[in-house]
């Protein structure tokens, strides 16, 4: 008979999160620690975290974080960003060598900015810019994948368990006031360092417990807007939603969460005509970007974060807060390591979006 921790567990992957409503920062030390009674839903195959807040000197640039097959790989992929891009400081990602943590490629962060003077010519605003040099260097350097590109903010993710992949990354140096986490258990795809979580571009980044089944129509749909999935993980394309759908679509937090964990139409037709109506647009504008299957989704972002459960609630998920701080993850249990004494349990219906904001110029 096999024990447990020797079969697969499918509905494995833990997530957690946690925000300061008033912009306080705080070290990564507590999300670290989050993880520890969730050990037994990751493997080993891939952990990782995003600190918001927490490149406040370089606050107005982009911060690339680069894995690198190769020495060779990095220096085609500078040569390519010096091009492109002012550069105000490149270094090695400070790590601690632990032996946990094996296989290590060249990690590197770039703090750029996009030269007017490319932006002019080519007629893009910035972000739009970045964002398609992040997917020019992951499609078309070989051994270069950018897994981080927003401002004021980084992933850090590699293969390994999650504590670990911490204390690797030594985010107890960092401070933010937000941070997310995620340990993975792969089901059907490879365990690899870009195939961690989370999953980034500029400033959003998405960590995901569940399986996506309709990956194939949501891949295909998204991929006509210019991005690539390359990261060989479902997750990947629920990032690139999320861009579509805010940043160049412009919907709202909550349409977009109607959009990919879309009400049932017997739902709809039991609303009042404005909500009917609204939310019935959105499923028949957007239906190749519904997503099916279980998922809990933790959608980081600047200044805030979105919980999603999928329609049918088929991944736990649950909150807490406790003065400023606004707590989430797939146990209570992983809560009370952060805060033992957090109040407001509450655990969020199907498809019900859990926001949480920055007050207005905290951060």
């Amino acid at each position: 008979m096999k024990r447990e921790g020797e079969i697969r567990i499918p509905s494995g992957c833990a997530v957690s999160a946690v925000i300061s409503r008033d912009g306080n920062t705080m070290t990564g030390e507590g999300i670290i620690k989050s993880m520890l009674p969730m050990h037994d839903r990751s493997n080993g195959l891939g952990g990782g975290f995003a600190g918001y807040g927490i490149y406040p000197e370089y606050r107005d640039f982009y911060a690339f974080h680069i894995f690198f097959d190769s020495n060779d790989s990095r220096v085609e992929c500078e040569r390519f960003l010096k091009e492109n891009f002012e550069i105000v400081k490149a270094e090695s990602v400070p790590i601690r060598k632990i032996p946990e943590i094996t296989d290590v490629p060249y990690i590197w962060r770039y703090f750029v900015a996009p030269f007017a003077s490319v932006l002019s010519r080519l007629q893009l605003d910035e972000k739009t810019y970045v964002a398609r040099t992040v997917m020019d260097i992951n499609t078309r350097i070989k051994g270069a994948y950018v897994f981080s590109s927003g401002k004021n903010m980084g992933c850090f993710k590699a293969v390994g368990f999650p504590e670990d992949v911490g204390r690797f990354y030594r985010l107890e140096e960092y401070e933010g006031y937000s941070w997310t986490a995620h340990g993975r258990y792969p089901t059907n795809t490879p365990g690899w360092w870009g195939g961690a979580h989370p999953f980034s571009l500029l400033d959003f980044s998405v960590v995901h417990n569940g399986e996506i089944s309709s990956y194939d129509a949501n891949r295909r749909y998204i991929e006509m807007f210019g991005y690539k999935c390359t990261l060989q993980t479902d997750t990947e394309v629920i990032t690139y939603i999320a861009d579509y759908l805010l940043r160049r679509q412009g919907l709202s937090l909550k349409e977009t969460a109607s959009v990919i964990a879309a009400p049932f139409w017997s739902t709809i037709e039991g609303m009042d005509e404005k909500d009917a109506e609204e939310h019935a647009y959105l499923r028949k504008m957007y239906s190749s970007l519904l997503i099916t299957g279980p998922f809990s989704i933790i959608l980081g972002f600047e200044g805030g974060l979105m919980a999603l459960n999928d329609r049918l609630k088929l991944r736990s998920m649950v909150t807490a807060e406790k003065d400023d701080k606004v707590y989430i993850a797939s146990e209570e249990a992983a809560i009370r390591a952060m805060a033992p004494d957090a109040g407001e349990i509450y655990s969020p219906a199907g498809g019900e979006p859990i926001i949480i904001r920055v007050k207005e110029g905290a951060c």
